[in-house]
C-alpha cells in the first residue's frame, strides 16, 4: 500500500523556521539618538514593510544602535528594512558582534542603499550568519556616504 500525505504548504516551506529573538525580553537597546515621533521602540514592532513604522534619528550623520543582551546569544539571522521616500541619498550599514561584553567588535556584513525617491525608496536585507557566544549586537549607520547632513532611518530590524 502506498503511503501518502497531503501537504498543507508549498514544498518550498522550510520545515522549521527561525523564530525572532524578543528583543525586549532578551537585551537593553542602545541608541544614540531618536526623535519623539519615530523612537526606536519602532525598529522592532510588527509593522513592517513600505510604509511601515520606523526610527529616526535626531541627530545628524553617523548612528549606533545596539542589542546588549542579558545573556549570550546565538544569532542565526539578521533581517533589516530601511524606507526612504523624502531624499536621494546612499545609506550604508555596518552589523558587528562582541562576544566579551561589548569591549571589542567583530564586523560580519556592510551593506549600502541608494534611495532615489519616488523609484528606489526600500530596501530588505536578510543575512543568514550563525555566530554563537554573542553578548552584544551593533549596527552602525551612516545615512549619507557623500557627507550630506541627513538623519539615519531604520524601518525594522529582527534577530533570529
Amino acid at each position: 500500500m502506498l503511503r501518502k500525505q497531503i501537504l498543507t504548504q508549498g514544498p518550498t516551506a522550510p520545515a522549521s523556521p527561525l523564530e525572532e529573538k524578543d528583543i525586549a525580553a532578551l537585551a537593553t537597546v542602545l541608541v544614540t539618538s531618536e526623535t519623539a515621533e519615530h523612537p526606536i521602540d519602532h525598529a522592532f514592532d510588527p509593522r513592517r514593510g513600505p510604509g511601515g513604522s520606523r526610527w529616526r534619528a535626531a541627530e545628524l550623520g553617523e548612528q549606533v544602535l545596539i542589542l546588549a543582551f542579558d545573556t549570550p546569544q546565538t544569532i542565526r539571522r539578521v533581517s533589516l528594512e530601511v524606507e526612504e521616500t523624502e531624499v536621494s541619498r546612499t545609506q550604508e550599514l555596518a552589523v558587528s558582534v562582541s562576544s566579551d561584553g561589548g569591549q571589542t567588535y567583530r564586523e560580519l556584513r556592510r551593506q549600502e542603499y541608494t534611495f532615489s525617491p519616488p523609484g528606489t525608496t526600500f530596501e530588505r536585507e536578510d543575512w543568514a550568519l550563525t555566530v554563537e557566544g554573542i553578548t552584544h549586537l551593533q549596527l552602525r549607520i551612516k545615512p549619507d556616504k557623500g557627507g550630506k547632513p541627513y538623519r539615519a532611518t531604520l524601518t525594522s530590524l529582527a534577530v533570529q
